[in-house]
């Protein structure tokens, strides 16, 4: 019986470790400037006043690509990479 529990333990740590990381991006625009840029982490908050723009963005590149609509649209001034 410890056997079994032992390895189902093992098992349930070997799926969890393997499970992909979900880093969360977001895009803000920063009031005094009308900079816009990628942040890291959408739950962190950048100095300053700002607004956000979209959150939850899944990956870097989908980010990258929400600030070039963006930057199209008129919304930034410049985009930060």
């Amino acid at each position: 019986m410890r056997k079994l529990v032992f390895v189902i333990g093992v098992l349930a740590l070997g799926f969890a470790a393997a499970s992909p990381a979900r880093a969360d991006f977001a895009v803000v625009k920063f009031k005094d400037n009308g900079v816009c840029r990628a942040w890291y982490h959408h739950t962190d908050k950048p100095w300053g006043k700002w607004q956000l723009l979209w959150a939850r963005v899944p990956t870097w590149e989908v980010a990258q690509a929400k600030g070039a609509w963006a930057m199209k649209h008129h919304w930034c001034k410049d985009w930060y990479k």
